[in-house]
């Protein structure tokens, strides 16, 4: 063999074929979240191509050295035979994609058919030259009848191609794509490598082919990742409404009985302000897109409005919002302010005192939110309500919008927190 393609051959495309498949060994072996079936798959997938290449590996060191026809032969085969599973393995894939069962499908009973009738030739080469040989010299020369022993695996390739096609409304544009890129180029070299020597294009096709469904799962599971998060994320959200404390309620409640004899007028602000506040909460579980701010604004003045109903001369609010335009998750502002009153209402401070203002910048839009209670570190609380509250809202807003949140200290005591929503 010449010992230019050998180089080439052992440094490109065995090199290439062996490294993509330990790295696909590894990512299956540590995704924790691949299901059963696909983490048996590409198992199988990626040993057969590592077993193949080494195969390959050994064969090319062998050259070098006088050793028995036999020996080069079988490694031959073996490293041919191995690749011819990987070239038959994406239709079992492409049906799993599909919903399909594999046991009952006919198009995955002919591919079998068509893989066992070319294990069957290939095992004529141990024994018989007239498909190929490999001379005294380590010459690699095929047969009168070669193109014969490709003739099943270029039908298994074009059954793959054929299926792929056929069931391009049960896929996703990307699988569908994915699948094509995987097979096509696999496609024509087998057709040509039937009349022509190109094989080391075919294992240049078997590494783009493993490429591609290795990059299929691992969108898929960054895509299952971040949906997971995401429904996490707002399920959070949702308990937050839904485990509204007793005591405001009840608190609230019992304002708007004591108020409705004495202050009628005042009753009925805090009853609708009440009413708002409660719509509000209830429509953030159905959303799950951003919000104007104007709405966040909305719910938050109504939440506060009712807590300032109950602790009288304990609580000012001063609002300095000019620049509205913009969206947020839905319960973003409310929260961070409820925690603020939470949190920071003492007897042994002074009377709690809440700024909030927007402002629009170069790069997008800006809420802060400062008070002067006793405040917390983000750092060091790790594990208390407020960090768990903040934390889920700082989750959200990365996700939903790319907005990011910073907590720090006022440097009048207290606390003062800036969230940040980019220009989209």
């Amino acid at each position: 063999m010449n010992d230019l393609l050998d180089f080439y051959n052992f440094i490109f495309i065995t090199g290439a074929v062996l490294i993509l498949s330990v790295l696909g060994l590894w990512f299956v072996a540590v995704m924790p979240s691949i299901d059963r079936w696909s983490k048996r798959f590409f198992l199988i997938f990626f040993t057969a191509i590592l077993l193949s290449c080494l195969s390959g590996i050994i064969e090319i060191i062998l050259y070098s050295y006088p050793v028995p026809i036999a020996a080069v032969t079988f490694l031959s085969f073996l490293g041919t035979l191995l690749l011819s599973i990987t070239m038959s393995m994406p239709i079992a894939y492409l049906l799993h994609c599909c919903g399909e069962d594999i046991r009952s499908s006919k198009l995955f009973r002919a591919v079998i058919i068509l893989w066992a009738v070319f294990s069957a030739l290939l095992t004529t080469t141990l024994f018989d030259d007239v498909f190929y040989y490999v001379t005294p010299e380590n010459l690699y020369v095929r047969g009168t009848w070669f193109p014969l022993l490709m003739l099943p695996m270029t039908a298994i390739i074009l059954l793959n191609l054929a299926g792929t096609i056929q069931r391009r409304n049960l896929l996703s544009r990307k699988v569908w794509l994915t699948f094509l890129i995987a097979l096509l180029p696999m496609a024509a070299t087998v057709l040509v490598h039937m009349f022509v020597d190109i094989y080391p294009l075919i294992d240049i096709c078997a590494v783009l082919s493993a490429l591609s469904l290795y990059s299929l799962i691992l969108s898929d599971q960054l895509e299952q990742y971040m949906r997971q998060q995401q429904e996490i994320a707002h399920q959070r959200a949702n308990i937050m409404v839904l485990q509204m404390r007793p005591h405001f309620i009840y608190n609230t409640l019992t304002s708007i009985y004591y108020l409705c004899d004495k202050y009628p007028q005042k009753a009925k602000r805090v009853t609708l302000d009440f009413t708002t506040y409660l719509r509000k909460n209830f429509t953030a579980i159905a959303s799950r897109e951003p919000i104007p701010f104007s709405d966040e604004l909305e719910h938050t003045r109504a939440y506060l409005s009712v807590e300032q109903i109950q602790f009288k001369d304990s609580l000012f609010v001063d609002y300095d919002t000019p620049h509205t335009q913009f969206r947020v998750p839905p319960l973003t502002l409310q929260p961070i302010v409820e925690n603020a009153v939470k949190h920071g209402m003492d007897t042994e401070f002074p009377p709690l005192r809440i700024s909030i203002r927007t402002r629009k910048t170069d790069w997008g839009s800006e809420i802060i939110v400062e008070d002067n209670g006793p405040g917390f570190n983000p750092d060091t609380d790790e594990g208390n309500e407020p960090h768990i509250a903040l934390a889920n809202i700082k989750q959200r807003l990365k996700m939903m919008c790319s907005g990011e949140m910073m907590i720090m200290p006022n440097d009048g005591g207290g606390t003062v927190i800036k969230v940040i929503i980019p220009d989209s």
